[in-house]
């Protein structure tokens, strides 16, 4: 059913998600504190409120649904029903499927949802009895049928069955379906009941007498519409700051002047000592146009003079209103994190129950504010981060017990001001990150030499988990993003000009620190000019001005240095980073009158690095005009602002600027292979026919070079006995040898330690994975999930 009406659409859209995700807080809150009965008559109000809305807008299938779950919470606020695991279960997905008409009502799309397959489950919800219960409006089409028919009334008895119904037929139909076969795919049952009359609820209001003056006290702005004040008040922000230099050519004008009345006073003394010595006749014209420029010039004086204060005083008020409507602006689209923190506790407990983990997630500083945009686009990372945690940094309970710790593992997702900047962090106690795999990766990916991370410090180290496509992890799973790595994380979070840092320690858990500021709408930017061209610096990634000494440039490990603070800091001349002609005022070759060389020292996590400039301009506030889609990814450039003056200034990136100097630049590596000369070579082993075929085509089409196994003996003999692969793709249930032993006798051998090993198989359970992780494989696909994109990059990822 879809709402016609778009302004009725948009009000259904906003209060069906208040209210769901009302109930979806307190359904979880609830299950952890069971006797709180303001809690659970906070859910009934809600539950009542979204059940008259659905009704009033004739989404009927939602206010059938919310209309049973009203029942169960009065069933159990009454204590006929009490909130089991089971219970609780069937309300989530009852929950789920009015979330999804909701969404069919307001966008049009499909819900494919059995509304009396998902009524059937709630009637059975728990191991409780079932109480009596009178659906409302079970379809539309039973609006049809004649009020005076008498109303249909569903009972389902405990034990023997026995009913007592109307509608017989329908019964039967519903008592066949239980709580196990609920699917979004479920076939829709076509049965018609007629419909109960019932009297309609009439809204609750406060009592306002005729004179009481009629008031609203909020009002909904639709986000587009807020987003064009944001940038606009951005526009007139880098407007005041053009009215200010106005204001100084004002002062330019004036000292002008000044010049002027200071000529004509050197006129009328040169008039005055040549007056003895003219004519009367020539000297009173003269003294009269000379009288003439003065009093002009005094006229001019004080208009000018005049225009200065006013405009003075009009910039000064410019300035605050500007200020104060910036400000408010900003904070209208400001939200509490708590918004996109409450996203996650149901994802946690479901994920925790799949998994056979018991996971408590705690949540603080959900108060802290943030700019929508940030809320929506921190998402996918935390999303991507606590998955992550769940499935590869939690240990099991029995392996938590037998290394001391509680079974129960626990998620920190925590936020906190920072000055002008938000820190979010995501915490577990679970594994941690292992060193010796994070360095064993570099190497097989050529990302390093063993002797180059030898030099690294162990946060250093940590922080290449965030190059493209590394990791270290045993299995793909559709849990933790389905071998994506994260650097996709890194690029979300770079996006908002944030920063991201990884901390760990081994066997006692893992922290992602995000650094954001709280706007994304203007940014403080040092600006700084290369070859007569400004170029704008985020503040944040700024840690210290300061001019160079020539002389105390050095060569350290092929790389200029300078020392700073007692450590050698890496330096690097930012027109060489931009690939732009060197710059005369700091060209390195060449002794100059200019002894000293300004530099930026760059601070991004733990990184440093000095870039060398031609001068520093001015720091100011900025308003970030991102790239076109066709730029969206220029290495070094984050986008464009217009500076005060009108001319257009490039915004750099820090983290590309750090990453050039090290030669790593994004993208790099995850296509690297592509530039060999010969492709990359595939052991295949399968036993089945069709399928070695097919997954034969499937590599071969991306580029690899195939040689085929009919099993893991066949397999063993030909990874011997040919020549070296890149990498083993193979199936798990084998003759002769399978998958798993496959996979633990090559890792017997020193010389395939680093060998990526991919296991394809139908074995979906935890069970199984953990065997292909424990026997050594690199990555697990299951066929279930299987399709050919995830099998090449993940290959991708691991060669």
């Amino acid at each position: 059913m879809f709402i016609e009406d778009e302004e009725l659409r948009t009000l259904y859209r906003n209060t069906s998600k208040d209210h769901l995700d009302t109930l979806e807080m307190g359904f979880l809150y609830l299950e952890k504190h069971p006797d709180d009965p303001a809690k659970l008559k906070e859910l009934l109000r809600a539950t009542h409120s979204l059940k008259g809305d659905s009704r009033m807008l004739g989404v009927h299938d939602a206010e059938t649904l919310i209309h049973q779950l009203e029942n169960l919470l009065s069933n159990v606020e009454s204590g006929e029903r009490t909130l089991t695991p089971r219970f609780c279960d069937c309300l989530y997905q009852g929950l789920d499927a009015v979330r999804k008409i909701a969404h069919e009502a307001v966008t049009g799309e499909p819900s494919n949802i059995s509304v009396f397959h998902v009524l059937a489950q709630l009637m059975n919800a728990g191991d409780a009895p079932s109480p009596r219960i009178e659906p409302p409006n079970l379809t539309e089409a039973a609006t049809a049928v004649d009020a005076s028919v008498s109303p249909t009334v569903l009972t389902l008895a405990p034990t023997n069955g026995a009913t007592a119904v109307t509608d017989v037929e329908a019964l039967e139909k519903l008592e066949e379906l239980s709580c196990e076969v609920l699917t979004p795919e479920a076939e829709v049952l076509e049965i018609e009941i007629p419909q109960q009359a019932e009297a309609t609820e009439t809204p609750q209001q406060a009592d306002t007498g005729p004179d009481e003056p009629y008031q609203i006290d909020t009002v909904r702005v639709e986000a587009p519409k807020l987003d064009t004040l944001v940038t606009q008040a951005g526009e007139l922000a880098v407007t005041k700051r053009r009215i200010t230099r106005r204001i100084d050519d004002l002062d330019k004008v004036l000292f002008f002047w000044e010049d002027w009345v200071r000529d004509s006073a050197a006129n009328r003394m040169t008039v005055d000592e040549l007056a003895p010595q003219l004519e009367t006749d020539v000297l009173a014209p003269l003294q009269a146009s000379q009288q003439i420029t003065e009093d002009r010039l005094s006229h001019l004086g004080d208009l000018l003079k005049q225009l200065r204060t006013h405009a003075s005083e009009d910039s000064a008020q410019l300035e605050t209103l500007s200020n104060d409507l910036a400000s408010g602006i900003l904070k209208l689209r400001q939200l509490p994190l708590s918004s996109l923190f409450s996203l996650f506790p149901r994802m946690v407990r479901d994920l925790a129950k799949q998994q056979g983990k018991t996971i408590n997630l705690v949540i603080e500083g959900g108060d802290t504010q943030a700019d929508k945009r940030i809320l929506e686009e921190m998402k996918a990372p935390l999303n991507h981060l606590i998955r992550n945690a769940i499935d590869h940094g939690i240990e099991a309970p029995s392996e938590r017990i037998a290394m001391g710790k509680s079974p129960t593992a626990t998620i920190w997702l925590k936020a906190y001001q920072q000055g002008s900047r938000i820190g979010i962090d995501v915490i577990d106690d679970g594994r941690g990150l292992s060193l010796e795999k994070i360095k064993r990766t570099a190497v097989r990916r050529g990302l390093y030499t063993e002797t180059d991370l030898a030099k690294m410090r162990p946060e250093q180290i940590q922080n290449l988990i965030f190059a493209p496509g590394f990791s270290t992890r045993t299995s793909v799973t559709e849990i933790s993003g389905r071998g994506v790595g994260l650097d996709v994380v890194r690029v979300n979070v770079e996006r908002l000009k944030g920063s991201l840092q990884v901390y760990s320690e081994l066997a006692q858990g893992c922290t992602f620190r995000f650094t954001l500021n709280t706007s994304l709408a203007t940014a403080s930017a040092l600006i700084v000019s290369v070859n007569h061209t400004p170029y704008a610096i985020p503040a944040e990634f700024v840690d210290v001005l300061m001019r160079v000494e020539r002389q105390d440039i050095f060569t350290l490990e092929g790389s200029s240095t300078i020392t700073f603070q007692s450590q050698p800091l890496s330096v690097a001349w930012l027109s060489e980073l931009l690939n732009l002609p060197v710059s005369v005022a700091t060209q390195p070759q060449v002794n100059h009158h200019q002894p000293t060389i300004p530099c930026v020292v760059l601070k991004v996590g733990s990184e440093r690095l000095g870039l060398f400039v031609d001068s520093f301009i001015d720091q100011q506030d900025i308003v970030l005009k991102p790239h076109s889609k066709l730029l969206r990814r220029v290495h070094n450039i984050v986008g464009a602002t217009i500076l005060g003056g009108g001319e257009v200034c490039m915004v750099l990136s820090p983290q590309d600027l750090i990453g050039s100097l090290q030669g790593k630049k994004a993208g790099t590596l995850a296509t690297a292979w592509q530039t060999a000369t010969l492709p990359p070579k595939v052991l295949l082993v399968e036993d089945s026919i069709p399928i070695r075929t097919q997954v034969r085509r499937i590599l071969e089409g991306a580029g690899y070079q195939v040689t085929t196994a009919e099993d893991g003996l066949d397999g063993l003999s030909k990874l011997q006995e040919e020549a070296p692969f890149d990498a083993v793709v193979s199936d798990v249930e084998m003759p002769n040898l399978n998958g798993l032993e496959l996979t633990t006798r090559i890792r017997q051998e020193s010389q395939y330690q680093d060998l990526p090993i991919i296991l394809v198989t139908t074995l979906s359970h935890d069970d199984d994975k953990r065997r292909g992780a424990d026997a050594g494989a690199d990555a697990y696909i299951t066929k279930g999930d299987f399709d050919q994109s995830l099998l090449i990059n993940t290959l991708r990822r691991l060669i």
